[in-house]
């Protein structure tokens, strides 16, 4: 086996993404190997921007283009609920962009007031996503 079909093989691991390559040829064995692609990082807690408190309360804000989640599963009890009080870092919902599910948490203690979207409902760069009341 020359050069240049080893070249042509490599590229071709490349191609598919495979880890490791073994060919058997005129009673040779070469075995072509490279280390795996390394996984993305877990994606990191979304804050949300409140804005300025009214008598209304703060509003919470998307902090990126996606789908709003309220809960963690489908059939899954929402991450909170009108009324609720919450605490500073609480998880409040989920906001996926490119198949990376983004918490969204709170950035002071209060209770719910107001839920803005719909679960499902696709949100926008600063689409209010919750009132939030200290």
């Amino acid at each position: 086996m020359n050069e240049s079909d080893i070249r042509k093989y490599a590229m071709l691991m490349k191609e598919l993404e495979l880890t490791g390559l073994e060919i058997t040829e005129n009673n040779q064995v070469v075995r072509l190997e490279r280390n795996a692609p390394v996984p993305a990082p877990a994606p990191v807690a979304a804050l949300a921007e409140p804005v300025p408190e009214s008598a209304d309360g703060i509003s919470v804000t998307s902090p990126i283009v996606g789908l709003f989640y309220a809960a963690p599963a489908e059939n899954a009890e929402p991450y909170v609920s009108l009324g609720d009080r919450v605490k500073k870092g609480q998880t409040l919902c989920i906001v996926e962009a490119m198949k990376l599910m983004n918490e969204i948490t709170a950035e002071f203690d209060g209770v719910v007031e107001k839920i803005c979207v719909a679960n499902g409902q696709m949100v926008e760069y600063g689409t209010e996503l919750f009132r939030i009341k200290r």
